[in-house]
């Protein structure tokens, strides 16, 4: 089960944060079809954050096609996304770059530019 982490000070709205950890979670295989999303109750406590914003994400979701609610019973994952499981090769060798890149002095933000950077040459013209 996806656990969500709210950063108050990102400057991303909340509801966007939930949508894009459960969009991570599904890229990465942690979240499968048949899966149940933890419930908006749930994710109050943990989080402590408005239930109408969990609602909302699931919503979003839900427009999306990605999950799909069952009255009673939940929030459901209808399909996954990507093909980057968590114990891919891939995902070995960029934690190695990336504990490189801290051992090197480089902050979170240094990586992720550098990093987004990286992606928007080998990506060009990518909707994604």
């Amino acid at each position: 089960m996806v656990e969500y982490r709210i950063d108050r000070h990102s400057g991303v709205a909340t509801y966007v944060q939930i949508v894009q950890q459960t969009k991570q979670a599904l890229r990465l295989g942690l979240l499968a079809p048949g899966d149940r999303l933890p419930t908006a109750r749930e994710v109050v406590e943990a989080t402590a954050v408005n239930p109408n914003t969990v609602l909302k994400a699931y919503r979003e979701l839900e427009r999306e096609g990605l999950v799909e609610a069952r009255r009673g019973l939940g929030t459901f994952v209808r399909r996954t996304l990507g093909a980057a499981p968590a114990g891919s090769p891939l995902r070995a060798e960029l934690e190695e770059w990336a504990r490189r890149a801290r051992d090197a002095g480089l902050e979170r933000d240094d990586v992720a530019a550098l990093f987004t950077a990286v992606l928007d040459t080998h990506f060009q013209g990518d909707p994604t």
